[in-house]
């Protein structure tokens, strides 16, 4: 059994080592996103109780989240909507090209066919929409496991989760294949190398 599929990130409380890592995500998302107040992002594995995403509020016109268990409070949440799921579960659910920016934050690593997901999530994409990929890295590999299976600081549910990790030859091919151009997409390493952080930008109209 996947205890994952029954549990979400931040369901429970989460530790000072992934409190972090969300602070220095959201500084980057932040960077990438245009400076609007107008914008429908869609953020796939948004967490318990979808932090990022609505720390995102000032610059929505809309927000959609996805998780497998979403806070009950969420529901109430204006200008945002909320489906309770697998990620391949509810992609199938929403409207092609209705996103400016969809955030894929340290999720593509757990899934099975993330080629599928990620083809899925280019066709949600509207024309110079952006998609946004956090990763854990092969160098992170060993720092994450130490912190998760020996110091406990991490959960270990999400490693023992953990499909792949990522370097930017392993990232890149996959975001080609799905159809993001190579002068449309840009990786960097973030923190202390252990994620990869990408911006894949679909071409305009």
């Amino acid at each position: 059994m996947n205890n994952r599929a029954h549990e979400s990130y931040g369901q429970k409380q989460l530790t000072f080592a992934d409190r972090l890592g969300v602070w220095l995500s959201r500084r980057a998302i932040t960077r990438h996103l245009p400076n609007r107040s107008d914008l429908e992002v869609l953020e796939l594995g948004c967490g318990f109780r979808a932090t990022q995403l609505l720390a995102l509020a000032p610059r929505l016109q809309h927000g959609v989240g996805v998780d497998f268990r979403l806070a009950p409070d969420l529901a109430a949440r204006e200008k945002f909507t909320f489906h309770e799921g697998t990620i391949e579960e509810v992609l199938v659910q929403l409207t092609p090209q209705a996103f400016d920016a969809v955030l894929l934050i340290s999720d593509l690593e757990h899934l099975r066919d993330p080629l599928y997901v990620l083809e899925a999530v280019r066709g949600l994409l509207r024309p110079s929409g952006v998609l946004l990929v956090n990763v854990p890295t092969w160098f992170g590999k060993t720092f994450l496991e130490f912190s998760a299976f020996r110091l406990g600081l991490s959960p270990r549910v999400e490693m023992d989760d953990h499909k792949m990790y990522y370097a930017k030859r392993d990232l890149w091919p996959l975001l080609v294949r799905v159809g993001f151009k190579p002068s449309l997409i840009k990786l960097r390493y973030h923190k202390f190398g252990l994620n990869l952080f990408a911006v894949a930008r679909r071409e305009d109209a």
